[in-house]
């Protein structure tokens, strides 16, 4: 009986041995794995695939003509997408370029005028110094006359009349005088208009120039291009609606330059920097295809903190929850052009921590814009886009017709169109010129 309970004893015994050392071996090899290799990769799959949605949205109202593009379709930056009714902006221009043409030609009046006055003030002049001729002369005869009344050589009657005389070559002068400063005023207050400035350079001729190129952008308008190249989404307008300006129509979606949004745990962050290698599955194509990036940013603060509702954790019920950071991972082009993602699909992204090296957050501003429309001009702000040369065009076109032979002749054809870094330069004279022909007036 005894030999039999020590024989389980001792079963028991070697039993219990075994386990502890497969408990020993196996806890040994997990220290061992994750030493080697667990430490060195953070994982998660709460990623998800993101990249810019652009919206297409018209920047005046109107009516829908056309839609030139369906859902899914791929389209160029630059490839009309709808176009609206554009009578009403081929109304506006026509207005604005007759009303250019028409300040044209008043401000050649104001010149012409300018110059009739100046003639003026040379004839009031003339006659100012006539007068003063006669106030001259008229005093002569009271100088020769005066000794002779007391003699009896000169009547008085005779004397008197020469004092009228000479009262009234005063009064003349006076009034010649007179006519001569007003002239003057008259034509300060002209030069005050046109002093300085060519006619197609006038405040007056510039306002009406900028109208005629808000009508031309407001008639291009009536157009709306792709903003990026991309693949057509959320497409909702219909031929024939009356749109808003700014109400969304449609959207492209850049699937070119995705990225992926890998919503990492707190705890898994202490060893995160920007630039470490990520390689990335997507259960779309499942393990076999394998995508490689790297991490470019962490976010700014937690997914919850930026909800629509954040959490209140001040109440009095208060359960805490592992939050989680966005980590944004770049993609390989290449790959990703060779198997396409789209928005919001599912991936599994593992993080290369073993380089420590890189910074947890960025500490320098992005060199270049995060996301652009197609450029219209080749230059920069101060260059002007093809849609600003056809505008600009069409005003030196106006002036150049309205300006006459011999102004035309006179004023250099750079003149008749400012360049775009000037045009800043005279907003403040177009602004200030109606105080000046107050203050002139």
């Amino acid at each position: 009986m005894s030999d039999s309970k020590e024989q389980r004893l001792r079963k028991r015994k070697k039993g219990l041995t075994i386990i502890g050392a497969v408990v020993l071996v196996g806890g040994l090899a997990w220290g061992g794995w994750h030493l080697a290799v667990a430490s060195r990769y953070e994982t998660t799959d709460n990623a998800y695939v993101q990249a810019d949605v652009v919206q297409v949205t018209p920047q005046l109202a109107g009516t829908v003509q056309q839609v030139l593009a369906q859902d899914t379709d791929f389209v160029r930056a630059g490839q009309p997408l709808v176009r609206l009714d554009a009578a009403d902006a081929r109304v506006a221009l026509e207005q604005a370029q007759a009303a250019l043409a028409q300040t044209v030609r008043e401000v050649r009046t104001l010149y012409a005028n300018s110059a009739a006055q100046q003639a003026q003030v040379a004839l009031r002049q003339a006659d100012a110094e006539r007068a003063r001729a006669e106030l001259a002369r008229t005093q002569d005869d009271v100088r020769r006359r005066e000794p002779l009344l007391a003699s009896g050589a000169v009547g008085r009657e005779e004397f008197n009349h020469v004092l009228a005389q000479r009262a009234a070559a005063q009064a003349a002068l006076a009034a010649a005088e007179s006519a001569v400063r007003a002239a003057r005023e008259q034509l300060a207050s002209s030069q005050a208009l046109t002093d300085n400035t060519p006619v197609a350079e006038h405040p007056n001729v510039l306002r009406a120039a900028a109208r005629v190129r808000e009508a031309h952008l407001a008639l291009q308008r009536t157009e709306l291009a792709a903003p990026v190249d991309g693949y057509v989404a959320r497409r909702s307008v219909q031929v024939g609606q009356r749109v808003q300006a700014g109400a969304p129509l449609m959207s492209v979606v850049t699937l070119g330059q995705s990225w992926v949004d890998a919503n990492f745990k707190e705890v898994q962050l202490r060893k995160l920097r920007i630039g470490q290698p990520v390689t990335l599955e997507a259960d779309v194509y499942g393990g076999k295809v394998e995508y490689h990036g790297r991490v470019v940013g962490l976010g700014a603060g937690t997914g919850a903190a930026f909800a629509l509702l954040p959490a209140q954790n001040a109440t009095g019920n208060w359960i805490k929850v592992v939050q989680r950071v966005p980590v944004r991972i770049e993609l390989n082009a290449e790959e990703l052009k060779a198997h396409p993602l789209r928005v919001g699909l599912s991936m599994e992204a593992t993080v290369d921590v073993r380089d420590q090296s890189g910074k947890v957050l960025a500490d320098a501003p992005r060199p270049a814009p995060a996301a652009a429309s197609a450029p219209e001009g080749a230059g920069g702000a101060a260059e002007m886009t093809p849609q600003e040369r056809e505008a600009q065009a069409d005003v030196q076109r106006i002036i150049a017709a309205n300006l006459g032979a011999a102004v035309r002749g006179a004023v250099p054809a750079a003149a008749t169109v400012p360049s775009a870094a000037s045009r800043a330069d005279t907003t403040a004279r177009v602004a200030s010129a109606p105080a000046r022909a107050a203050v002139a007036q």
